[in-house]
């Protein structure tokens, strides 16, 4: 069997790899050992790597080889990644900024629900990489405070998900910015119309890297269906919930979120709840909560979850069942990450057995099915169950500020956005 490469065999920048050991990082994933050197060598990247596979390393530590000893320009950045969420992009600027310090580049993130005003300043002051949303990054485009024009290499992470959520025709758009001759890498999931259509407008003769089947269900991920009389529901959950382990719960609406979570603290267990109605600030504080192991369980809409990504996540619960495979795909992704194993169980009524089986099959899932009623042995046996303390569990409080309002440079009289 051959010996696993290091970073330097794969041609990683020499500032590069003592960054890396100094975060604990002494060799590659497979994706990276795949994808590094293409990138590297300058031609266009498909990657399809599940989530926790280390694309964002596989990406990022070409990106910055190439640019490193590049001078950049005031507003002008030499290298961009769009993501689809502000979480995504501030897990993917952690990950970057001080591998890009240590070869003397800059990174600079750039999302909404952040004050314009120091996003500005640095552009003003030149940043080799943005890594950004595509909403806020084509407002400040327009208010003339960013040019892509010198852009060399555009990452699209989670193109997917970019797609679920109508963002490309502004990725188009921002693609179209950024130089025709560039190095483009695009990553996702899946590879439906939308994606395939970025693909064959803006990659040529690109090097594929897959690590995972169109149907990812992976050899570490237990799925079962559990059926549940509508009225145990809620105490099913809490029963869940009060697991030893880190747990996610999917719910629907940004209230279901809401009432789950207030649910679950009533009965001693510590919660968060994650969704597009709470602030930034609000939002950034919960998912920090949940990583350093502060609350056991953190209650989640798709579209919130969307950046989550957690090591050591061991359940993922799907108190609403999602009506397309590719959400209960991405949702299931959460855990048994980077080979770790993991299990997902979907709450289902009776009634619901028949569109849970549709979903499960066209997902490419053959889920364990079993009926449970509160306390069962069954339902320990699969998620841990036990019974919660009972004693009220109170959050830390966490102020939300009042959103301030869009900066706009006096110099250019430039118009805020509505």
């Amino acid at each position: 069997m051959s010996a696993v490469p290091s970073f330097a065999d794969l041609g990683v920048s020499p500032d590069l790899v003592p960054a890396l050991a100094r975060t604990g990082i002494d060799s590659p994933f497979p994706i990276q050992v795949a994808t590094i050197p293409d990138a590297i060598a300058g031609r266009d990247i498909l990657g399809r790597g599940q989530t926790g596979s280390g694309k964002t390393l596989a990406f990022g530590l070409a990106m910055l080889t190439r640019l490193t000893g590049r001078r950049v320009q005031p507003r002008r950045p030499l290298g961009l990644v769009l993501v689809p969420t502000r979480e995504l992009a501030m897990q993917v600027s952690d990950t970057l900024t001080p591998l890009a310090h240590s070869a003397g580049l800059s990174v600079r993130l750039i999302a909404g629900g952040m004050p314009y005003s120091k996003q500005i300043r640095s552009l003003e002051r030149g940043v080799t990489v943005l890594v950004a949303t595509p909403g806020r990054l084509i407002d400040l485009i327009n208010r003339g405070e960013a040019d892509l024009s010198e852009v060399s290499i555009t990452v699209l992470d989670e193109a997917d998900q970019m797609a679920d959520m109508g963002f490309l025709p502004v990725v188009r758009e921002i693609l179209d910015m950024t130089r025709p001759t560039g190095q483009r890498l695009l990553f996702s999931a899946t590879l439906d119309r939308d994606v395939d259509s970025l693909v064959r407008g803006y990659l040529r003769n690109a090097a594929t890297h897959s690590l995972q089947p169109v149907q990812a269900s992976v050899d570490t991920m237990d799925h079962h269906v559990l059926l549940v009389h509508p009225a145990d529901k809620d105490l099913v959950a809490t029963q869940i919930a009060a697991r030893e382990g880190r747990t996610i719960f999917f719910v629907r609406t940004q209230a279901g979120a809401d009432r789950l979570a207030g649910h679950l603290a009533l009965q001693g267990v510590p919660v968060g709840a994650l969704h597009g109605g709470k602030s930034q600030a609000v939002r950034t504080r919960t998912l920090d909560a949940f990583r350093k192991g502060h609350t056991d369980a953190l209650v989640a809409t798709d579209v919130a979850a969307r950046g989550i990504h957690v090591d050591g996540i061991s359940l993922v619960v799907h108190v609403d069942s999602p009506t397309d495979p590719k959400d209960y795909l991405h949702r299931a992704g959460r855990t048994a990450r980077a080979g770790e194993s993991g299990t997902v169980v979907t709450l289902a009524s009776p009634k619901q057995q028949r569109m849970v089986a549709s979903l499960t099959k066209r997902a490419g899932v053959d889920p364990y099915v079993a009926r449970v009623r509160p306390g069962d042995q069954t339902l320990t046996d699969i998620t841990g169950a036990r019974q919660p303390s009972g004693v009220p569990w109170q959050a830390p409080v966490i102020r939300e500020s009042r959103p301030k309002r869009a900066f706009t440079p006096r110099a250019r009289g430039g118009r805020r956005r509505p």
